[in-house]
């Protein structure tokens, strides 16, 4: 049977809640695998798992209610090993880097932030930074519209423009929040996104970094900041003793 991995804590963690359920219908029981001074928190892993909502609310309650308690390493949704020896191993394998995550990430919290333009708010900045696209753009009124080439060429202009006030708020965003966070990690490239970026944030401090993204709000009115957090810190442990099951993509 496959053992499903929910996270890595310090074997010394206080004992799991009485009764927890964890993904599968009906719910597998969750459990503890100690190794050393480590231990994880598995159960069995369903056959057929996908990423249903009733699954992944209880990945997320097994995780929620083990790190009320103790610092944890969250692997994400979909973390199956072949079985529980495989996970023992690797905690074995990896116990000196997974004792420094636990220490690095205890009472911290990560917080992904996902940025956007205005569309409308971005041309008008890119038009009132350009001296040579408010030229062209009043050319080709005074022309009434200018040739097929005239407004192919305004444009592409346009268009690169954009995507170097992408780029440079992108970097400005980066900058604005990291004194705000004790780590930031990039995530993968999004379409529609200038920036996907993920802070670690301490708990106790969370309202310094919220404030400083509201900063950046006001002080860059044409960019759209969408913030998920609190989130148990996914994108700073690293490599996990499981892969995410193929059933889950």
């Amino acid at each position: 049977m496959s053992t499903y991995v929910y996270g890595i804590t310090s074997g010394a963690h206080p004992a799991l809640p009485e009764g927890l359920g964890g993904v599968g219908d009906p719910p597998r029981p969750v459990r503890i695998l100690k190794e050393g001074e480590l231990a994880a928190i598995v159960s069995e892993a369903p056959e057929g798992l996908r990423p249903k909502r009733k699954d992944l609310l209880a990945h997320q309650n097994v995780l929620n209610e083990v790190g009320a308690v103790g610092s944890l390493l969250p692997m994400r949704f979909g973390s199956v090993a072949p079985d529980d020896a495989s996970v023992t191993a690797v905690l074995a394998e990896r116990a000196k880097h997974y004792a420094e995550r636990l220490g690095a990430l205890d009472g911290k919290v990560e917080y992904n932030v996902k940025a956007s333009h205005d569309e409308e708010a971005v041309l008008h900045r890119v038009m009132g930074e350009n001296p040579e696209l408010r030229a062209m753009t009043e050319a080709n009124r005074q022309a009434g519209g200018g040739t097929y080439e005239d407004r192919l060429r305004l444009g592409e202009l346009v268009v690169a423009a954009v995507q170097v006030r992408e780029t440079e708020d992108a970097a400005e965003l980066r900058r604005a929040l990291e004194p705000a966070a004790a780590a930031t990690s990039a995530g993968p490239d999004s379409t529609g996104w200038l920036a996907n970026l993920s802070f670690l944030v301490d708990r106790e401090s969370a309202a310094v970094f919220l404030d400083a993204v509201e900063e950046v709000r006001k002080s860059h009115p044409h960019i759209e900041v969408r913030v998920n957090g609190p989130l148990p810190p996914y994108s700073f442990v690293e490599p996990g003793p499981a892969q995410p099951a193929e059933t889950t993509h």
